[in-house]
């Protein structure tokens, strides 16, 4: 009941902000990840809500459902196969401030639930994350912080990094940890995006599916290399394509200490995904 209380609690404070909101968008994604043993499908929608408080803070509000099917080859045990389906909902709060002329502030706070099929105490979360943005000049800006994130599979407090480099109007180059990419855009309606990225998340099993009586969730993380091209086809609508490949893909079942029970040895594959977003 605490669990469901904080999940509306979010969702109603996003809702009673939609009309003092100054900008909104809305995301659709769906990404397929196939391997030798197992099929990952993901399907994905966001919605987001931001303002501007004073001339130097602005507030974001995100709310964003996951689900995550997994399929299993034939020869799988039966207990495995009932793996086989996952949600995330999460609620992001994030506050960008403006400290001096060159600096930035920036806090996100996330509730996230990551459950099998029921919900329950153990499920919830807070990730986030507190960055400094700092300007070197024209061209170039550092990023620098701590979060607790599940990029690497489990909820872990690790170090963000990144420098951005503005080549040109058209390309921009960022480098760092977690995320790195190389973006070129040769009009207001094309941009093509190459990124590499280290991703995950963790979800917590239904009792009576363990596989183990010590297993407590399942993880899944890897490192996906891809190109991405997004398109304006219209004043507020994009279309986005994604086909890249996962490299060092892990998906397995720990305890409650982040130990190892069981190893699925997915084997590394491919990526696709196609997207659509709403912006003003």
């Amino acid at each position: 009941m605490k669990v469901r209380f904080i999940i509306s609690s979010c969702f109603l404070i996003s809702f009673f902000s939609v009309q003092s909101q100054e900008g909104f968008s809305m995301h659709v994604n769906l990404k397929t990840e196939p391997t030798d043993k197992i099929d990952f499908t993901e399907n994905n929608i966001a919605v987001s809500f931001d303002k501007k408080i004073g001339p130097k803070n602005k507030i974001t509000h995100t709310i964003e459902y996951s689900n995550l099917k997994v399929n299993y080859e034939i020869t799988a045990a039966d207990a495995i196969k009932n793996l086989n389906q996952f949600t995330n909902i999460q609620y992001r709060f994030k506050i960008l401030s403006e400290l001096l002329n060159t600096t930035k502030l920036n806090l996100t706070l996330t509730p996230t639930v990551n459950f099998q099929s029921h919900i329950n105490k153990d499920d919830l979360s807070i990730l986030g994350s507190l960055e400094i943005n700092q300007q070197l000049n024209s061209k170039a800006t550092i990023n620098i912080g701590v979060a607790r994130a599940t990029f690497l599979g489990n909820a872990k407090i690790l170090p963000t990094l990144s420098l951005k480099y503005k080549i040109n109007n058209e390309a921009i180059v960022l480098i760092g940890f977690p995320n790195s990419a190389i973006s070129y855009s040769n009009n207001i309606r094309n941009q093509f995006t190459l990124s590499n990225s280290f991703n995950g998340n963790y979800y917590q099993l239904d009792r009576s599916n363990m596989l183990n009586s010590d297993g407590a969730q399942v993880t899944l993380s890897q490192i996906t290399s891809a190109f991405e091209y997004e398109r304006n086809v219209d004043k507020n609508w994009f279309l986005n394509f994604k086909a890249g490949y996962d490299l060092d893909k892990k998906y397995s079942i720990t305890d409650h200490d982040d130990n190892k029970l069981y190893d699925f040895n997915t084997g590394n594959g491919y990526v696709l995904g196609i997207g659509i977003k709403y912006k003003q």
